[in-house]
């Protein structure tokens, strides 16, 4: 009998550690969805303060046009984009731990559309780096879409 007790008090110890770090888990990569969703949101928005505060002490942005840019430059060369964009809407988002990557159409203020990947790391709560990926989109002279086609 106080075998069989046993047995099940480390079945039920081990069901709820899972749980716990399976619930931790989910949080953690809850919380960094939002995140990601903010950054897309202070752009559509043109926040600046918005989207400041989503990033980590020594972000780092990086580009085929940057590399690990701090975030003074990075006001200074991507953030004027803000004001062209209409909105972002995301297609994949996979988030591990403390990274993800997205992708997703963008729409310009004009109705062209882009459509990039980033690679996201995450710290303390915070975005740390943002690598992007540019796809096909407004800087292609075939691009020719309209926004709902």
């Amino acid at each position: 009998m106080k075998t069989t007790l046993k047995k099940n008090a480390v079945r039920c110890l081990f069901a709820i550690t899972l749980l716990l770090l399976t619930s931790n888990c989910t949080n953690t990569g809850s919380a960094n969805k939002k995140l990601i969703k903010d950054y897309y949101a202070a752009y559509e928005k043109k926040d600046w303060n918005m989207l400041q505060s989503l990033l980590a002490v020594g972000f780092t942005f990086s580009s085929p046009n940057d590399d690990h840019i701090k975030v003074d430059i990075y006001k200074q060369r991507c953030w004027p984009n803000a004001y062209n964009i209409k909105r972002f809407d995301v297609d994949k988002l996979m988030v591990e731990g403390d990274s993800a990557f997205v992708t997703y159409n963008g729409w310009t203020t004009s109705g062209k559309l882009f459509r990039n990947t980033e690679y996201f790391k995450f710290k303390d709560g915070k975005i740390q780096e943002n690598v992007c990926y540019f796809g096909p989109g407004i800087s292609y002279p075939n691009n020719t879409k309209k926004q709902g086609e």
